[in-house]
């Protein structure tokens, strides 16, 4: 293995990502947006070989450690594709992002540790935006989480040959969003991925492909629309069995109007208000829901994305 680069000696950086919800209903894989809740994170090179992780917070007394950690694979990951040895690391971590909700905390997780290992390589690497949500999917598996998590707002993200693509839009200043969370049932998106089947009906994909350009729309400039921009036929219905508190919150949601649709892979419910009363009346309609306890957030949409702000180095440790 080739020598650690002197001059990542003493470097130290910090890290703030946003949550995220994806598929906002009909855009499967393919719409996202940032959050305004936040996990941080603060790496520093030591000079010891190896990876040691703090976590305070989501996670604490949970999640591995040491160099199995996700934002540490994320780091080595991210310095392993651009031809750079891992230094030795400490991170200390302090997570906010529910995990396993439909909030995107893997997303984050792998995003912190592609941001730090920017910042860390910065005047030897350089980074891209393209670089960045290349190393994301890559971990990811799909670039619908992490491109908002990268860039915040509303995002739409394909695959090319070339690798995965992403744009980013502003969304209209009278979209409210508030997101329900279970306090207790979890969802594993691989679990959540198996219910999908392999072909879906043709008029069901024809329907999925109008409500996205729809939602698109509803988001960026006519929040009116959002009731009818959020129907689905793709995937939501086939994970309901999986979900039956999420359906039975989204059914009664909607049933008064509400554009209420799975947060990600879920069990969160996310829902899309077009103004801050219509808000306030679903977080009243969820008090109200008693199949089981549910936390409303009020938030809003984040629109920087992740940051990573550099430190001059110092004695390494």
């Amino acid at each position: 293995m080739s020598a650690v680069d002197p001059r990542l000696a003493g470097r130290r950086v910090l890290v703030k990502v946003p949550a995220t919800t994806a598929n906002l209903g009909p855009g499967f894989d393919v719409l996202g947006l940032g959050l305004s809740v936040y996990d941080e994170l603060e790496v520093s090179v030591r000079a010891e070989p190896g990876a040691t992780v703090e976590v305070h917070g989501v996670g604490e007394g949970e999640v591995p450690t040491d160099e199995s950690n996700l934002v540490v694979r994320a780091i080595a990951h991210t310095f392993a594709a651009h031809g750079v040895a891992l230094p030795g690391l400490h991170l200390v971590a302090h997570n906010v992002i529910p995990h396993g909700r439909g909030m995107g905390s893997s997303a984050a997780a792998i995003v912190s540790g592609i941001m730090a290992a920017k910042g860390l390589l910065e005047g030897i690497v350089e980074l891209g935006p393209d670089d960045l949500l290349a190393r994301a999917t890559e971990l990811e598996g799909h670039p619908d989480n992490v491109a908002p998590a990268l860039f915040g707002g509303l995002t739409i993200a394909w695959m090319t040959p070339e690798g995965p693509k992403h744009k980013r839009l502003t969304v209209h200043r009278g979209v409210s969003l508030l997101v329900a969370v279970p306090e207790t049932s979890t969802m594993s998106t691989a679990l959540a991925r198996s219910l999908q089947p392999e072909s879906v009906p043709h008029e069901d994909a024809i329907f999925n492909v109008s409500r996205s350009a729809l939602l698109i729309a509803a988001l960026i400039q006519s929040p009116e629309l959002l009731f009818a921009a959020t129907e689905d036929k793709l995937h939501q219905n086939y994970r309901a069995s999986a979900m039956p508190e999420t359906h039975a919150l989204i059914t009664a949601l909607r049933a008064e109007g509400l554009a209420a649709v799975v947060s990600g892979a879920g069990p969160s419910v996310l829902v899309l208000c077009s103004d801050p009363a219509q808000r306030l009346r679903a977080a009243e309609l969820i008090e109200q829901h008693t199949t089981t306890p549910w936390v409303s957030h009020m938030l809003a949409v984040d629109f920087k994305g992740a940051t990573v702000n550099t430190h001059p180095a110092e004695a390494a440790a």
